[in-house]
């Protein structure tokens, strides 16, 4: 996978980042840290710039976050429950959780948004409870936007970082995405093994 989105950055250039950004936090698991970490390995090889980079990143990050965000949103609570209901086992998920969530979100919204933006396992699915809670959508954006250029910054740092004293950089990337993907996976896997629901689900 590694090999592709190498590739695609490089054909693409900073559309290609945008794109590849917004499809990141839409359909995982293409991890922000293989894009943005290959970006700025291509920033230390002086084939791109820094602003370019994190503009088109944040952008592909904002709006895919935002796709998610405006389908919950249409979506509501209402419909939500019998997805839940049915789906609740494989997505390791109850109802009642769905609306302490909600309840968590219309108290702590904002900060919540932004602070998500920092925790890879959190950050592209926070926006699904943030568009059921129905939070205001410019500050829906505006925090995601602010937590997802920073997150970036710390990226392309790092993969220039990298790209400047190590030769093989890219294969220690595409290495350290494969390892994530896959403990992600065993995670998922174990969650949904011993998954047992509580028996008060009102």
């Amino acid at each position: 996978m590694n090999e592709w989105v190498i590739s695609l950055i490089e054909a693409g250039g900073y559309w290609g980042i945008l794109l590849l950004m917004m499809l990141e936090n839409i359909v995982p698991p293409i991890p922000s840290e293989l894009i943005m970490g290959v970006a700025g390995i291509a920033m230390a090889h002086g084939r791109m710039e820094f602003a370019p980079v994190l503009i088109a990143g944040t952008v592909g990050a904002t709006l895919g976050n935002y796709v998610l965000f405006l389908v919950a949103d249409r979506l509501g609570y209402e419909r939500l429950k019998p997805f839940i209901d049915r789906w609740g086992r494989w997505l390791t998920l109850e109802w009642r959780q769905v609306e302490q969530a909600g309840r968590f979100f219309r108290k702590h919204g904002r900060w919540v948004v932004f602070v998500m933006r920092f925790m890879p396992m959190f950050r592209t699915m926070v926006s699904v409870p943030a568009g059921l809670a129905h939070m205001k959508h410019w500050p829906f954006l505006i925090y995601t936007a602010a937590g997802a250029a920073i997150w970036n910054t710390l990226l392309i740092l790092a993969g220039s970082w990298m790209g400047r004293r190590f030769a093989e950089a890219e294969t220690w990337i595409g290495w350290a995405t494969v390892i994530l993907a896959a403990g992600t996976a065993v995670w998922y896997l174990w969650r949904v093994i011993f998954w047992k629901p509580s028996t008060d689900n009102s």
